[in-house]
Parts: structure tokens; C-alpha cells; sequence
């Protein structure tokens, strides 16, 4: 892989402990439980010897956005680490559903009906019942992923009581040129009606407005590893 700027692991075990502190004085400051959000190390594109410098400063959680590639990565990883938590926070094809059920412990992304119903069909045939978050397009961009939220509480339904999906909370990804506390309300509320207590929203950009609205979840990347130039 062609890189841009690396971290040596020094540099990204400094990286952790610095986010780790920002999120915690962040949440501290709004009057939330310091250990109330979990850091999802986004790890795509990312070497080995990156992801093996964070399991070394004790790291578990992380999230991938492809299932090919975290499938070429993470199962030595995981047969050496038994306690990772690993999440899928990128658009899921139907065809790798399969797939994503035996690799995933989370998948933070389904975003439509027949995507849902092939992963409980999945689930059920491998006998796992994975913890999933629904992604609301807050934004309502038709080039993004996402169920829109005037259909969030029904899609939401239909995965919990139709599927039997263990759906525990909601993702969203903010529009790049709008400020991102309005979509994080709109996701806090979308939860809050339908009995949901796990946010995932905010990453490198935007990480502390989340945890100020309530994130129980965000996914950081360049702010820990580093950038890559890779596609």
C-alpha cells in the first residue's frame, strides 16, 4: 500500500491516548460518564503493523468499511486477540452479507429492507445473532447511504419485530457542509423514541460535537493512525 502520513507505533499510542482524553473531557464536560463512549478505531486502509501497534496499547474496538479487505486483515488478528469487537460502518452489498455475519461482531450499517432481511436469513443460518445499527441518512443526500428518517421508525419496527434483528442502536454520517449537531439531535431523537441507547455518529472532524449530543459510539481514523493516500 502506498502511504501518506504514517504514525510509528509510538506516535499512534500517543495518538489513542490523546483521543481518549478528548473524548472523555468532552463527555465529563456535558455531564456524561467518562466511560460512556466507546472509540471505534476505523482501521481501513490501514497496514497490519498499524492495527498491531493499537492492539499493543491494549485497543479492542474497531471498525472496518469493506468486507474483502478486513477479511484479508482481521482473522489472524482476531485468533491471536479473542477479545476484539470488530464493526462494519461501511455500506454492506447484499452479496457479502454472508460473509460479513461469520467476520463482524457488529455490523453498524443496514440501510434498507432487503439488505436487512438477508443478513437475519444469514444470521440464522450460521446461528449468530449479531448486535446492528440502522443507518438514517439525516441529510437525506441521495448519493449516501441510509434509511430516511420519516422512515426510520417503521424500517426500525420491521427489522426489531418482523426480522427479529438484535437492532441496539443508530448510525448516521452528516452531510460534509452542514454543521453536524442538528443531524446528531435528529438521530438522539429517532433512538429515543423507539427505546434505542446506542448512538454511532461523529468521527475525526466532529467526534466531540457527538459525544456533547450523546454518541455512545464514534468512529475515528485519520486522527489515530495517520492519513493514507491509498483509493
Amino acid at each position: 500500500m502506498a502511504s501518506g502520513t504514517s504514525n510509528s507505533k509510538g506516535d499512534i499510542a500517543a495518538n489513542f491516548d490523546a483521543i481518549t482524553g478528548r473524548i472523555q473531557e468532552t463527555a465529563r464536560k456535558w455531564e456524561r460518564q467518562a466511560t460512556a463512549v466507546d472509540l471505534i478505531a476505523v482501521s481501513k486502509r490501514q497496514p497490519v503493523s498499524a492495527i498491531e501497534a493499537a492492539l499493543a496499547h491494549g485497543h479492542r474496538h474497531f471498525g472496518e468499511n469493506r468486507v474483502q479487505e478486513a477479511q484479508e486483515k482481521w482473522p489472524d488478528l482476531k485468533s491471536r486477540y479473542s477479545d476484539i469487537e470488530l464493526h462494519l460502518i461501511g455500506p454492506l452489498q447484499t452479496n457479502k452479507a454472508k460473509d460479513a455475519v461469520a467476520l463482524f461482531d457488529v455490523i453498524q450499517t443496514i440501510d434498507r429492507p432487503k439488505l436487512a432481511r438477508i443478513l437475519a436469513k444469514e444470521m440464522t443460518a450460521a446461528g449468530r445473532n449479531l448486535p446492528v445499527y440502522i443507518q438514517v441518512n439525516t441529510g437525506k443526500e441521495p448519493q449516501k447511504a441510509g434509511i430516511f428518517p420519516e422512515d426510520a421508525d417503521a424500517f426500525i419496527t420491521e427489522c426489531r419485530e418482523g426480522l427479529g434483528l438484535n437492532v441496539i442502536g443508530l448510525m448516521c454520517i452528516p452531510p460534509v457542509e452542514e454543521q453536524p449537531a442538528p443531524h446528531f439531535a435528529l438521530l438522539g431523537k429517532i433512538a429515543a423514541r423507539n427505546g434505542l441507547t446506542r448512538l454511532s455518529m461523529g468521527m475525526s472532524a466532529d467526534f466531540e460535537t457527538a459525544v456533547q449530543f450523546g454518541a455512545t459510539a464514534v468512529r475515528v481514523g485519520t486522527a489515530l493512525f495517520g492519513t493514507r493516500s491509498d483509493p
